[in-house]
Formats: structure tokens, sequence, C-alpha cells
């Protein structure tokens, strides 16, 4: 499945950032986990493939459906999908 322009840029103004991962010649497109959705994924964190599924749900835009059943697939775009959380350096000072 490939998008459009006009569906990437739909995407990008209900989303924000969009991102295609692409495996073996099939595509999905994800927009970054919010708080909610990481909160979500962490209940199961006694399941790293449990907790992969959902984030990978919960962040799924449009794509190819074979990556959701498919564990070639899936484990592939799995190792992406920690690109899709970034985190800004803080700084503590004390006063």
């Amino acid at each position: 499945m490939e998008a459009t322009e006009k569906q990437i840029a739909d995407w990008k103004k209900k989303h924000g950032e969009v991102y295609k991962v692409t495996v073996d010649g099939k595509n999905c497109y994800l927009h970054k986990p919010d708080r909610k959705t990481l909160a979500y994924v962490s209940t199961a964190k006694d399941n790293p493939i449990r907790m992969s599924e959902l984030m990978l749900n919960n962040c799924w835009i449009d794509g190819d459906e074979e990556i959701k059943t498919d564990d070639a697939l899936f484990l592939g775009v799995v190792q992406q999908m920690g690109a899709l959380i970034s985190i800004k350096q803080a700084e503590l000072v004390k006063l």
C-alpha cells in the first residue's frame, strides 16, 4: 500500500509527525505515541511482544494489514518502532 501525498498531508494535520515503515515490500504508516498510548503500552511490560502489538496498533494510521498478522513482517516493523519515541534532554539545577 502506497499512500498519496494528499493522504500524508491529511495524516500530518491530524497526527503531527507521520512515519513510513517498509518491510519486505509492505508499508505501514505510523504516528508518534502520546503519553496515554505509552501508559497503555506499559501495562503489558511483562510481555514484550504484547507491548509491541499494543504500540503498533495504537500508532497505526494505515498500511498493509499483513504487517499486523505475519510474524516476520511484524517483527521487522517492531525493530523500527523505538525511533518513534524521542526524549528531550532536560537540565536540573539546584537552587
